[in-house]
């Protein structure tokens, strides 16, 4: 860099350098050297300059380092310079940037330290527990000066090396406010590089580099004198890996102080810039070792040139950014542009961070000139990383390839377990299949049979090997022991399956004898045990244990995804009893309910042959067999029974274990809890405060009244409460008469408690201050560790990612409505949701309003001499101002901020830790007020120096510097209102050079950063420069990972933008810290006494905490989302946490920081991979080592999404991030590691939920099939009667006997609603215990009354085809979730273009299938039924507001209309066809040239589905389904009608389902002529295209209608064969279509320029280029398939809104249903709009003309369907060529 000139430096901090000294004496300037000397006389006389400080330097301290003070605190009183800072004045002010010397790191974490010298306090230290008078093993000084070594030697860049001194220095001022100086440096360096827990130093030992010759010389810090020369041979016992241990822990405990604390700063100092590198621990590891390896070499030593800066970032950092960057990114023009690949072809974080975890992966790294790094020796291995070719040394180490296979892989026990026990349940209870010939029984043959279970768990287990061969490379690591298991398992298979053939072979014989029973038994014995082990055994374990092998190969794989912690004794105990029970329960129930019931259907099904039916083309080959067919289906319907049956018991004891859990920390309305108040005061003082270290001079009341008076009164600051509660719940001071004494009197709230009468004055019923007192009484009766005083505690930050969600709402957000949909201004909803809060507000404000007109001069009351008018009030009421000035329309945009989901709410919400602090400092040290004396400021100056010194806040706020003005000036009122809030943003500078990157830096500045008046910014404080853009993930996680390096202090609490905190809850800190278990201060050193049970303990890595949703009184949605949270977030992760299965999945979490980040983060962050960030970090740390605790005192609150839209948003992102964490090396790991109890743990409470949504909705469809075809069989046969009492009746020949098969039916009924109800009992209970049962059943009452029953059978199955849609094609995306109020009606085409494809058609075609099941075999049972399937149809229209306003449902109407017709003669971006386009494209992708069209948006494009995803479900499975139900027809029709065989049903079916299709293409061929040659007379922009399109549209839903009349004619009206028919048509086109599209179409273009070159037939000009020859016949394929799904969709949205049609004819509906949606009083609700009279006209106009076009559609609709069915008798047509068809 050149020198900088001027008093300013040009990060612009101000320099405290006097005028004379000019910045050329920059250590980064040229040839300025020896400056650096501590004994360069220059700064210490500039030091002498200033005033001595003798008078508190200590006597052990270096006396020439402490004669400066780089601090400028002097002790003259500092006038409180915030914003203009004199920056030449006679003294430097003590401000944050004060450098000492010029060119010195700055000191100060934030602030001016406050001097105090008019009352002899000692001047306060920016680090006060790392000050001379406590014996430090380093002065500030001497740390600062390794500091400016270390950037001179590695050139770090100056804004970082800053960052990172202050972040050292506040980790030990932290740990040394509770322990002593040397000790805290002690343990850092053991946490960091040295100690038992240190990743560091398990991965030194992982990646052998103690042993390794071969890799160069070992060198470690204090190795060196244990360095073996090259060549000779060391002793076998130097080898081990416990003598290994042993040398490490000598040469780490004989360090010095000093390198100890060199070693620290290099670490942080590499970290501190490594950008992306931070998400790879190991290869931060391995760097830091080269740099650690070179800085003790003499070369490094004796330079005495400092290098450039930024020279680290741009030789090591940069070239990993660029590799991990195009792996995923290709530059076009210019522009970045996502490359094509998916995760299998992506080198992500992971496999470039696993290479440095083995000795081969190191000696893989080359430089440009093909030597290998580890041939160099180590201490010049360093300066040679600008050379590296890291292209050549990066493989993938673990392919996250799109396939079900990872299910199988990854959960093959859950597979083993079920499938095989089903085998022996379901073989044991089918003798009649394997009979032997002549019907009679064999014994030997049933236990072979049954033994099969075995061979099917071996055939599981070799299909899981097989899978995984794909997944991992082929090296001969992994190849040996997956060779090994699959040769053992084909054994096991000849084992337990090769008997049975022989058995079959003799018994059929009938020569047998005792030789096949034993050998039958004996099969049967060892098919058991197999069964067993491969159930038990982790996959993972067996050959080769990866877990606990002693093998050194496998020491990488346990260390870092292995080292699971320990459970203690009696948790592991519970947690193998609660899968004893589980599985206990499942296994007897499951063996009575669905086995048993299943045996007479199967002894009934298996001889059936059925008779008399024959076919043209197959004769009777199919229709005799379909018995057996019906019975293959029910076969499988059980199966996916035996699944759900697990999840049921898991359900229900999980819900037990959790409650018994909560019942035994005291947590429960039911423990005896009724003077929970009167003892509440004695709890805050015992339990909060942190009384053992206080000398009690003062009474414990005394204490406790002001802890409690603050509480509230913040209530009543946040208008929770009035004034009149207030008052009942405050301590008064009362006069107690003697002389004058005062007393303190409780309120009369603790009083009263045990009357009851008294109880619902204090605060208002059911109101958030009741909640949160009530939460806040519950929750100190559990026990909760101790806290430290408050100067002892350890510093903590919380950190929020903030994109653009709202931070602060506008007075326009407010008070206007958003659109004509919307009936309601944003504030008058939320007076609505909070009426006793706004009338608090509305006081507050009068009594604001008077104060500042009467100090204004002006008397309100002037006007009126008897009484303020009532009028006048109104404005108040209604907008919460009347005078327009910006403070009092401030105030109501505050209020109704903090009542949405705004960044506002969160930060004024987690400031209140830096109040609570405050507060507990003051009542704990009761000194420091009388210190004060009178002196508040002062006071107020103090207190707040403690609470910057303990709490940080950090905001990365990614876009800060592209904020649009109104953002700027809400960032800016933050600041302004907490100056204490940092942010850090991203700021772009452009490329020094032409066509070069422009660079990118993280900046961070806070409410004290001086602004600069000519860009209306502040100046930041830390500007750190990055390798490049960050943001290369999904966002979240790297916005995380750009601002961590801001953080200070030991934990990190991460908080989302929509959460909310709580001064009572923030009192709690102390004792939540404590769950660290990091307070008690181990008095042994971590090196000497190694083995010491104080450092055995597994660390802990993550503290869960419990959200309170604040979103759930908002409606029946947000009540729902709110009840998931709360059984997940609370009831099961209490449970989980228990057992050892919580995974981070909570954003109240508080996570050890030191742990975290030096373990790759705080989240992943790999594109579309990891799009659910947080729970990458849980498992990181499970596997690493960490444990993951759950409080239950201590919770925040959080927001949700409150619309159907946004929260089907959210589950199609949790949905598809699982499908992402399916194919996660996380999955894999855990999956095949675990122990079976632990496993299961994670299994029921992760995928498991998700993959028994797919099985629930799997078991409805395939349930319905099983229906479908006993429905064929049903109406076609005659089926056995029997009397009552079972008796079978005479006389019936030719009867089938179908009776069981009918109860076995309603029993699968009765469990598919036992698990769908299941769903409910949890929350029932979570209420039971924490609210008591009236509220319990009030609760569940509401939401059934509501119709959550169809939201969740809907959800579901959003749930379901967003994992399954993205196993398939991937497509994971950040959806941003909408956090606003639902208040909106959203069109019908908006709806049903978004909720289609994921579940209307499933719906659709379902509900079809179960007309046909009602029409041939109905029960009452079905109903259930066809509530379900409605609900996959209906629940979006349902839950949308005022879905059922007449004029509005008419409106919609014809809003559908346009929305199918529109896009075809010029581009539309809401059409139909611009949907239909979307939803292929999954398929298709897009064409990757760009032609000519600048405004297709590059980025986002959803790839080209590869061949194998598109083959299962795009071609096999259509056709499958296809075929099946044509079965099912053949078979309906095989039967002769009066005698006579009918004509071959498959040519019928063809007409039907082809002609259509036929009739499209035909239309289309002649089109396309008329279009080519007449189309181009019309001028540009006429309609011709519309009008063609509108005709073929027209033709083509002709043809679809008349398909189907025809098809009922030829039935001869017969309704359930016309369904049936109907079905099987449907299931072919399907299929044709789904072919066409997946086999014949090339990409998609990224326009819509095609589809108009159709139909108007002018194909030049379309900015086309080469293509125009090839896309007329593509196009012709498209259309051919958009014709049918246009007319499929024209009829299908009429159905729907059929079917809506009811409900609006009733009067009031729209009350009665906003009342079960948003839970208001009709009273309260919201108005209907107002119209302009032009506006009604219009609105008339509209709904006259389009409702009379709906009236008549129905009418030709009730045509076609019904009057064939009412006339079917009459109506005789004849036609002989129908008779032949």
């Amino acid at each position: 860099m050149p020198p900088r000139s001027g008093p300013v430096s040009q990060e612009g901090f101000p320099s405290s350098s006097p005028p004379s000294m000019d910045h050329s004496n920059d250590p980064f300037g040229q040839g300025r050297r020896g400056y650096y000397d501590n004994e360069s006389a220059e700064h210490v006389e500039f030091g002498r300059n200033r005033d001595q400080r003798e008078t508190y330097a200590s006597d052990s301290s270096n006396p020439a380092v402490n004669e400066y003070d780089p601090n400028g605190n002097y002790e003259y009183p500092v006038p409180d310079t915030d914003s203009d800072r004199d920056v030449y004045g006679e003294r430097p002010a003590p401000s944050a940037e004060s450098l000492g010397p010029p060119g010195r790191p700055v000191f100060d974490p934030g602030m001016q330290a406050p001097i105090y010298s008019d009352y002899n306090v000692p001047p306060r230290d920016a680090y006060p527990a790392w000050s001379a008078d406590r014996q430090i093993p380093l002065s500030k000084e001497e740390i600062e000066d390794v500091f400016l070594d270390l950037t001179q030697k590695f050139g770090f860049q100056r804004d970082s090396m800053r960052n990172m001194f202050d972040f050292l220095m506040q980790l030990l001022d932290s740990r040394a406010s509770r322990m002593t100086p040397n000790q805290a440096l002690l343990t850092l360096h053991a946490d960091y590089i040295g100690g038992h827990n240190a990743n560091y130093r398990k991965w030194y030992f992982a990646a052998q580099l103690d042993l390794d010759d071969a890799i160069g010389q070992t060198q470690n810090p204090g190795l060196n004198r244990l360095k073996s020369t090259k060549g000779t041979k060391r002793p076998s016992h130097e080898k081990s890996l416990a003598t290994a241990l042993e040398r490490w822990r000598n040469a780490m405990n004989n360090m010095s102080q000093y390198d100890r604390l060199r070693q620290i700063a290099l670490y942080l100092l590499c970290w501190g810039e490594a950008a992306q590198v931070r998400f790879m621990p190991e290869c931060l590891c391995f760097i830091f070792k080269c740099a650690d390896d070179y800085y003790r070499s003499p070369e490094c030593q004796n330079r005495m040139e400092p290098v450039p800066e930024g020279l680290y970032l741009r030789t090591v950092i940069k070239p990993l950014y660029r590799f991990v960057r195009d792996q995923g990114y290709e530059v076009v023009d210019g522009k970045f542009v996502r490359r094509e690949k998916d995760h299998q072809d992506i080198i992500g974080y992971d496999d470039v961070n696993q290479l440095f975890w083995y000795p081969e992966g190191i000696a893989r790294i080359v430089l440009n000139d093909k030597l290998r790094l580890i041939d160099l020796p180590p201490s010049q291995r360093f300066t040679k990383f600008d050379r590296i070719d890291w292209n050549r040394a990066f493989f993938k180490t673990y392919y996250e390839k799109r396939s079900f296979g990872h299910l199988l892989v990854n959960f093959n026990r859950i597979w083993v377990i079920h499938i095989a026990l089903f085998y022996f349940y379901t073989a044991y209870n089918s003798p009649t299949v394997y009979r032997v010939r002549g019907g009679r029984d064999s014994t030997a043959l049933a236990w072979s049979a049954t033994a099969l279970g075995g061979a099917v768990a071996t055939i599981i287990m070799i299909l899981a090997t097989l899978a995984e061969f794909s997944y991992i490379p082929t090296t001969w690591n992994n190849t040996s022991h997956l060779t090994r298991r699959l040769l053992f398992l084909l054994v096991t298979l000849a084992l337990t399956g090769g008997p049975t053939v022989y058995v079959a072979i003799v018994e059929s014989n009938g020569s047998g004898g005792s030789l096949a029973l034993v050998l039958g038994i004996v099969q049967f014995f060892i098919s058991v045990v197999a069964a067993l082990l491969f159930a038990i055994v982790p996959s993972g374990r067996m050959f080769g244990d990866r877990v606990a092998g002693k093998s050194r190969k496998y020491l990488a794989s346990q260390t870092f995804t292995a080292s699971y912690p320990a459970l203690p004794k009696q948790n592991r105990i519970g947690s193998i009893a609660l899968w004893l029970l589980v599985f206990g329960c499942k296994c007897v129930e499951s063996y009575w309910f669905l086995t048993l019931s299943f045996r007479d259907p199967i002894r009934v099904m298996v001889g059936m042959k059925i008779q008399g039916c024959t076919d043209r083309l197959f004769g009777n080959a199919l229709c005799t067999n379909h018995a057996a067919f019906t019975l293959t289906i029910m076969y499988i319907m059980d199966l996916i029974l035996f699944f759900l049956d697990t999840f049921l018991w898991y359900v229900i004891w999980n819900a037990v274990f959790s409650i018994a859990r909560s019942f035994t920390l005291g947590l429960s309305i039911w423990t005896p809890w009724k003077d929970i108040y009167t003892r509440l005061p004695k709890r805050i003082y015992s339990k909060l405060l942190a009384t053992g270290d206080m000398e009690v001079k003062y009474k414990p009341k005394v204490l406790v009244s002001q802890i409690w008076n603050a509480i509230i009164i913040s209530m009543y600051r946040e208008h929770l409460l009035s004034i009149d509660h207030v008052q009942k719940l405050l301590y008064h001071q009362v006069e107690t008469g003697a002389g004058g004494r005062r007393s303190l009197r409780a309120p009369p709230f603790f009083i009263s408690q045990g009357d009851k009468g008294l109880k619902g004055e204090f605060f208002p019923r059911g109101s958030e201050a009741e909640r949160r007192i009530s939460f806040f009484a519950q929750s100190l009766t559990t026990t909760i560790p101790e806290p430290l005083p408050v100067d002892a505690m350890p510093t903590f930050t919380v950190l929020t990612p903030h994109y653009n969600e709202k931070t602060l709402l506008s007075l326009r957000e407010i008070i206007r409505e958003e659109n004509h949909n919307t009936r309601v201004t944003l504030l008058e909803y939320l007076k609505q949701l909070h009426p006793i809060e706004w009338e608090n507000f509305v006081k507050d404000t009068k009594i604001l309003a008077e104060e500042s007109a009467m100090f204004n001069g002006v008397n309100p009351f002037a006007h009126d001499e008897k009484s303020p008018s009532k009028v006048d009030d109104l404005p108040y009421y209604f907008l919460g101002f009347k005078n327009s000035s910006p403070e009092f329309t401030l105030r109501t945009r505050i209020w109704a901020s903090l009542r949405a989901q705004t960044l506002y709410r969160t930060v004024s919400g987690m400031m209140n830790y830096a109040k609570a602090i405050k507060l507990l400092y003051r009542v704990e040290n009761p000194e420091i007020v009388q210190l004060f004396g009178g002196n508040t400021d002062k006071l107020e100056r103090e207190l707040e120096r403690m609470a910057r010194r303990k709490f940080k806040f950090v905001v990365a706020m990614q876009r800060y510097s592209k904020f649009n003005t109104e953002e700027q000036e809400n960032a800016e009122f933050l600041l302004r209102a907490y100056p204490d809030l940092q942010i850090v943003y991203l700021e772009e500078e452009p490329p020094r050079k032409e066509g070069g990157e422009s660079r990118i830096f993280s900046a961070l500045i806070d409410g004290h950063s001086e602004f600069i008046h000519e860009t209306g910014r502040r100046r930041p404080k830390f500007r750190i420069e990055l390798p490049g853009n960050p943001i290369l993930g999904d966002g979240k996680s790297d916005n995380q990972n750009h601002a961590i390096i801001f953080y200070r202090g030991e934990y990190l609490q991460l908080i989302d933008a929509n959460q909310d905190n709580y001064l009572e809850e923030c009192l709690k800190i102390r004792n939540v810290l404590a769950e660290f278990e990091e307070y008690s201060v181990s008095s042994q050193s971590p090196y000497a006494q190694w083995g010491h049970r104080d450092f055995k303990s597994a660390p802990v890595a993550i503290v869960g905490a419990r959200e309170y949703i604040f979103s759930e009184n908002i409606g029946i949605l947000g009540d729902l989302a709110a009840g998931k949270e709360q059984t997940f977030g609370t009831l099961s992760a209490r449970s989980m946490a228990w057992i050892g299965g919580k995974l981070h999945y909570g954003h109240p979490d508080f996570l050890n920081a030191m742990f975290m980040n030096t373990r790759g983060g705080v989240s992943k962050a790999q594109k579309g991979l990891h799009l659910n960030e947080d729970i990458y970090a849980g498992m990181n740390a499970f596997g690493r080592g960490g444990r993951i605790k759950h409080t239950e005192y201590y919770q925040c609150g959080k927001g949700r999404d409150l619309g159907f839209g946004t929260i089907l948003n959210f589950q199609t992102k949790i949905g598809t991030g699982m499908g992402e964490q399916m194919l996660s090396r996380e999955y894999y790991y855990l999956g095949t590691q675990l122990p079976i109890d632990r496993f299961l743990t994670f299994y029921y409470g992760h995928p498991g939920f998700h993959i028994n949504n797919m099985l629930v909705i799997l078991s409805v469809q395939v349930f319905i099939v099983t229906m479908v075809f006993l429905g064929t069989l049903n109406s076609n046969l005659t089926i056995c009667e029997y009397t009552s009492s079972g008796q079978w009746i005479g006389g019936q020949s030719g009867c089938y006997n179908l009776v069981p098969v009918f109860q076995w039916i309603e029993r699968c009924i009765i469990s598919i609603f036992l698990v769908f109800m299941i769903s409910f009992l949890p929350l029932f209970l979570q209420e039971l215990v924490e609210r008591g049962t009236w509220k319990a059943v009030f609760r569940l009452a509401k939401q059934f009354g509501s119709l959550s029953p169809a939201f969740e059978v809907f959800s579901t199955q959003i749930y379901t085809h967003s994992i399954l849609s993205n196993l398939t094609f991937g497509g994971a995306r950040y959806i941003a979730t909408g956090r606003g109020f639902a208040t909106s009606r959203i069109y019908f085409s908006i709806l049903f273009s978004r909720f289609a494809g994921p579940s209307i058609y499933l719906g659709m075609r379902t509900l079809l299938m179960l007309l046909y099941v009602t029409l041939t075999l109905w029960t009452p049972y079905l109903i259930y039924f066809w509530i379900s399937i409605l609900s996959l149809c209906v629940s979006p229209f349902l839950f949308n507001p005022h879905q059922f306003v007449f004029s509005d449902f008419i409106i919609d109407y014809r809003e559908f209309l346009r929305w199918m017709a529109r896009g075809n003669s010029k581009s539309h971006a809401n059409s139909w066809i611009g949907y239909c386009r979307l939803s292929r494209t999954m398929i298709t992708g897009y064409k990757k040239k760009r032609l000519g069209k600048p405004s297709e948006k590059l980025s986002g494009d959803t790839p080209r589905a590869t061949w194998r995803a598109v083959l299962f479900s795009e071609i096999i499975f259509p056709i499958f389904m296809a075929v099946l139900f044509t079965i099912a027809y053949l078979f309906v029709k095989s039967f002769p009608v009066d005698g006579r065989v009918p004509p071959t049903p498959l040519i019928r079916i063809a007409v039907i389902s082809l002609g259509p299709i036929v009739w499209n293409a035909a239309i289309l061929v002649t089109q396309f002529l008329i279009s080519l040659f007449i189309g181009p007379i019309f001028p540009n922009n006429s309609r011709f295209g519309s009008v063609m399109a509108a005709i073929v549209h027209g033709l083509a839903v002709l043809g679809i209608v008349g398909a189907f009349e025809f098809l009922w004619f030829l039935e001869r009206w017969d309704t359930s064969h016309a369904v049936i028919g109907l079905i099987a048509v449907i299931a072919i086109q399907r299929a044709i279509h789904k072919v066409l599209i997946s086999v014949f179409l090339s990409r998609e273009f990224k326009h819509d320029e095609t589809n108009m070159a159709w139909w108007s037939g002018r194909w030049y000009g379309r900015g086309l280029g080469a293509h125009v020859m090839s896309q007329p016949a593509r196009e012709f394929i498209v259309k051919i398939v958009e014709l049918s799904l246009w007319s499929g969709d024209l009829l299908l949205g009429h159905f729907l809104l059929f079917m809506l049609t009811p409900p609006i004819l009733i009067p009031y509906f729209d009350r009665f249903h906003s009342t079960i949606l948003f839970w208001l009083r009709p009273s309260k609700q919201i108005r209907a709009p107002l119209y302009s009279p032009k506006q009604k006209r219009q609105r008339r106009w509209i709904v006259i003309k389009y409702g009379l076009i709906y009236i008549a559609v129905i009418a030709i609709f009730v045509a076609l369907i019904a009057l064939p069915a009412i006339f079917r008798t009459a109506l005789k047509f004849d036609c002989s060529l129908c008779d032949r068809l």
